[in-house]
């Protein structure tokens, strides 16, 4: 059976994914593929209700990500995809859309939306690899998860009473920025009375109408890019808009624009914490405008939330730790003149309490603190892992085996600590120095 990629127009053949001989057509009617592909999908979502991923790749059965790791689900002849089935999948999934097809022709992967009416709908990615084709395919949930679900921290509720300003989202692919967005898009959605514009790649969850008006756009089937449409949203007389991604410095650009002019922008940005989002703003931008953009997003910016998924200790999915910027007369400041010894955003972010900031590392110390999450886990997402285990070191010392006169029960909290911070038994409690070390 060939490992050449299928084109993806009528019937599989063996043709080279590089020949250009995708086509668009027609969007097809509902057919046998494509019911026993939702059918399949259904069963791969109904294994947990936990899946966050579907993966289809030649050799390797359906799989989903369960708990951050991939699990094979058993699907009746379909024991090892062929290049022939991705082929397939990804030809039920294009279903005539011209902009995926031709983005997948020419670029090697496509971003669209698929849903399964009453029981699910996906973010997808088809892509090239080793020349066949395969499927990665994001569970979006059916319900808009509130800020209760989600565990978000309160004081991002203050968001919903901002009239203009940006409001950033960030973190690494899969860390959870659509839901916060989409709860606090939600949010506002119940308590006021506005217009509501999103532009999105693709629309993952679907927003009705409430209290707000709302419309959502999805690129290349509404709008060819983010900042074509964001320049019409400043003619659409929206109060709140959300750009799904600012990728570029045209983006970036009118977004300021926006929020400079009387709009509540809400937006996202692939970077680790609040500090590299405001590096990674102003060097999209000319050497020689820095301190123009500087001064421009000191004013501008209302929130800079990031975000990271950590398994729990329990292994009963994963809790987001989330990093709050917010602006003061101090985090002003620093962005606009710049971070030096001593005056940081960190720094501002840590004594930034009682104003509603905090570092991911403190969220993290109090999340092993209360036995949520492994101090190796801990380790493993921290942003200065020596510091967070000198905070730690009472913890770890009240644990310690040798102050409790019992041993810990198999599997404990205790257990794990001492497990984590020495590889090997030992006889003597490794110090805090020793543990710096390891890490």
């Amino acid at each position: 059976m060939s490992e050449s990629a299928t084109p993806i127009t009528g019937e599989p053949t063996t043709s080279s994914p590089n020949s250009g001989s995708l086509k668009s057509t027609a969007p097809a009617p509902m057919n046998a593929a494509t019911e026993n592909f939702n059918r399949m999908l259904v069963a791969m979502i109904s294994f947990s209700d936990k899946v966050s991923d579907l993966i289809f790749s030649p050799g390797k059965p359906p799989q989903v990500e369960l708990n951050s790791k991939l699990t094979p689900v058993p699907i009746p002849g379909l024991e090892k995809l062929q290049a022939e089935h991705t082929a397939m999948i990804a030809k039920v999934l294009l279903n005539g859309n011209r902009a995926a097809t031709e983005s997948l022709a020419e670029k090697g992967s496509a971003d669209l939306s698929y849903g399964v009416p009453g029981q699910g709908r996906f973010r997808v990615n088809i892509f090239r690899q080793r020349g066949s084709y395969a499927i990665v395919m994001r569970v979006i949930p059916m319900n808009i998860p509130s800020f209760e679900q989600l565990r978000l921290p309160p004081q991002l509720r203050q968001i919903a009473e901002l009239k203009n300003g940006i409001v950033l989202v960030t973190g690494p692919t899969g860390s959870g920025k659509s839901s916060t967005l989409a709860a606090i898009i939600d949010h506002i959605n119940e308590t006021r009375h506005d217009h509501i514009l999103t532009i999105e790649d693709p629309v993952e969850f679907i927003h009705r109408h409430k209290s707000c008006t709302i419309h959502q756009r999805e690129l290349h089937n509404d709008t060819p890019s983010f900042s074509l449409a964001l320049r019409a949203a400043l003619r659409q007389a929206p109060k709140v808009i959300l750009v799904g991604e600012m990728r570029d410095v045209e983006t970036i650009e009118i977004a300021l624009e926006a929020s400079e002019t009387g709009h509540l922008v809400l937006s996202t940005l692939h970077t680790i914490d609040a500090a590299k989002t405001v590096d990674r703003i102003i060097g999209v931008f000319p050497k020689n405008e820095e301190q123009i953009i500087r001064t421009r997003l000191a004013q501008t910016f209302r929130f800079i939330i990031s975000q990271r998924l950590i398994p729990r200790a329990n292994s009963q999915g994963r809790v987001a730790a989330i990093e709050i910027l917010k602006s003061t007369g101090r985090t002003k400041d620093y962005i606009e003149r710049g971070e030096r010894e001593g005056k940081s955003l960190v720094d501002a972010m840590m004594d930034g309490e009682l104003e509603g900031m905090q570092t991911f590392d403190q969220v993290l110390e109090r999340l092993v603190r209360d036995s949520t999450i492994t101090l190796g886990n801990a380790l493993t997402y921290a942003t200065n892992r020596n510091n967070l285990l000198l905070n730690l070191q009472d913890f770890a010392s009240a644990k310690s085996p040798a102050e409790s006169p019992a041993e810990p029960p198999p599997g404990s909290h205790a257990d794990q600590l001492a497990a984590q911070a020495s590889p090997a038994p030992q006889s003597h409690n490794p110090s805090m120095l020793e543990m710096i070390d390891k890490y």
